[in-house]
């Protein structure tokens, strides 16, 4: 059969994505290869996300036809979606797939033979209306589920509603079905995803928080996490489930994009300053040792140095773990274009470093914070320089010498010094590596 191989572009949701068409070939009996590998057909999952979504597209077909110049490729995804003739134009490319279609491409075509011009399958973004299961892995430990597509709002920046379509996710005993498969698998954590995940259920009489208290009931499985929620959205029924809760992780990632309350008004997000503020250290209250994570963005038009200073200050002045610091770029058919006064490039990557390197510092205090404690760490199976890495409940990187038969254990560490790397140094007790040697002797 032939061989087919996957590159994906963007966020966890794009692989979990790439991941379900991956499968769906191997059902139908095609060879998986690496992307950097020779290949008959090479599948590219694209994100809309920054400027650079074209070049990165181009290099990446490029990248494909080195290595076969006769392979069919598909460009699938957001970008195929906002810019179907722009990508249609790349030299070798085959076929272009948006929103709708992109779980289509082994319907659509039977033999995958280079086409004399490309083929465009492209409908208005509201035709994308059904719900696509998808889940990926990090590795045999984490699994990444989908459980909410699409998004109903209208932030000035941002270009996915219009690559993805409105906002819209399964029932929850679809999750919950899903959930079980993926337990049943060996994957001990589970990490709910989505583009605006906590509007799970719009349009229903369920809601994010139903599906966590159900998520929660699930046997087998030890730990969940919940990818990025809204501040709005994060409501304190959440926090508190959460912090009662044996199984979802006190970890939060909580999208703020500017402590300036003039800023956000100016990107049209659904909350102020104070709400954060009042989310932050509910969460603190309750789990004190419970990791925060900060999106921001910086250079978004609008953002004089005053209001800069304003949000830098309100974020270092909260209690929080880290931040993802974004560049503002300029995105087609979105309300931002029309806001002065724009912001140079060169001030924009200035006020990214700035912020990067506020992230490095309250990384760096957060983690070292826990040094001399017990925490619980999920350990990942691949080798790092000799050293076997994981994850606390509370999102601490951690680090041992490399022993294949802690792979997905979740086991009592004791952290010690940070690494120039930036994870924990770990150390088991003795009583945990003695009954570890004892179940490996009993299973050989």
């Amino acid at each position: 059969m032939k061989k087919v191989a996957f590159k994906t572009l963007g966020c966890k949701l794009n692989y979990s994505e790439t991941l379900t068409i991956q499968r769906d070939f191997e059902k139908e009996g095609y060879r998986i290869t690496d992307f950097d590998g020779q290949a008959d057909i090479y599948v590219i999952n694209t994100c809309s996300v920054t400027q650079s979504a074209n070049s990165t597209c181009r290099k990446t077909v490029r990248r494909a036809l080195r290595r076969n110049p006769d392979a069919f490729v598909a460009v699938v995804g957001c970008y195929a979606q906002l810019e179907p003739e722009e990508i249609a134009e790349i030299d070798g490319v085959d076929t272009v797939l948006g929103a709708k279609n992109k779980f289509n491409l082994l319907d659509l075509f039977d033999d995958f033979k280079k086409q004399s011009e490309p083929v465009i399958y492209h409908s208005d973004v509201n035709e994308a209306v059904d719900f696509h299961n998808a889940f990926s892995a990090d590795d045999r430990t984490r699994a990444f589920l989908k459980v909410q597509d699409g998004c109903s709002y209208s932030c000035s920046f941002c270009t996915i509603p219009l690559a993805r379509g409105e906002s819209r996710s399964p029932d929850i005993a679809t999750v919950i079905r899903n959930a079980q498969h993926l337990v049943e698998d060996g994957f001990k954590e589970i990490v709910v995803t989505g583009v605006n995940a906590g509007d799970f259920g719009r349009g229903s009489e369920e809601n994010f928080f139903m599906l966590l208290r159900e998520l929660d009931n699930v046997d087998g499985l030890e730990r969940i996490r919940f990818s990025s929620v809204e501040p709005n959205l994060m409501h304190e029924e959440i926090i508190y489930f959460t912090a009662e809760s044996d199984k979802i992780q006190p970890h939060f990632h909580i999208p703020l994009q500017s402590g300036s309350d003039q800023m956000l008004g100016l990107m049209r997000r659904r909350y102020q300053s104070g709400l954060y503020r009042q989310r932050v250290e509910l969460i603190r209250e309750l789990m004190p040792d419970a990791a925060i994570g900060v999106d921001v963005i910086t250079g978004h038009p609008g953002e004089t140095d005053e209001l800069f200073h304003e949000s830098f200050d309100f974020i270092d002045s909260l209690p929080v773990s880290y931040l993802h610091v974004f560049t503002y770029s300029e995105r087609p058919n979105t309300h931002a274009l029309n806001i002065e006064p724009k912001v140079q490039n060169s001030v924009r990557k200035q006020r990214t470093h700035t912020l990067r390197r506020l992230s490095k510092k309250k990384r760096y205090e957060f983690d070292t914070r826990f040094q001399g404690e017990m925490r619980p760490v999920l350990f990942e199976g691949s080798n790092k320089n000799g050293a076997m890495l994981g994850w606390t409940d509370n999102y601490v990187r951690v680090g041992i010498p490399y022993d294949p038969k802690l792979e997905n254990k979740i086991l009592p560490v004791e952290l010690g010094a940070r690494t120039r790397e930036g994870y924990l140094i770990g150390t088991l007790t003795d009583s945990v590596r003695e009954e570890e040697q004892v179940i490996a002797e009993l299973t050989v």
